[in-house]
C-alpha cells in the first residue's frame, strides 16, 4: 500500500512538472534558467557553451526566412 501511495505522489509530481514546464513555454518563460546555464556553461565547460550560441544563431535564422507562400 505504501508502495501505491508513493507512486502516485510521484505521478502527482511530474505532471505538475511536465504541466509547468509546458506552461513556461507557452509563456517565453524559461529565459533566465536558459541564461544561468549558459553561464555555467561558458565558465566550466566552453564547448557546451559553445554549441549553446550555435543552437542560438540557428534559432535565429529558421525565425527569419520565411516561407514561399508569404511572396
Amino acid at each position: 500500500m505504501e508502495y501505491l501511495v508513493f507512486l502516485a505522489g510521484l505521478a502527482v509530481v511530474l505532471a505538475g512538472l511536465t504541466w509547468f514546464a509546458s506552461w513556461a513555454k507557452r509563456h517565453g518563460r524559461g529565459s533566465g534558467v536558459a541564461g544561468a546555464l549558459a553561464a555555467h556553461d561558458e565558465a566550466y565547460r566552453t564547448t557546451a557553451h559553445q554549441s549553446h550560441h550555435e543552437l542560438r544563431m540557428q534559432a535565429d535564422r529558421k525565425s527569419e526566412s520565411g516561407s514561399p507562400d508569404d511572396l
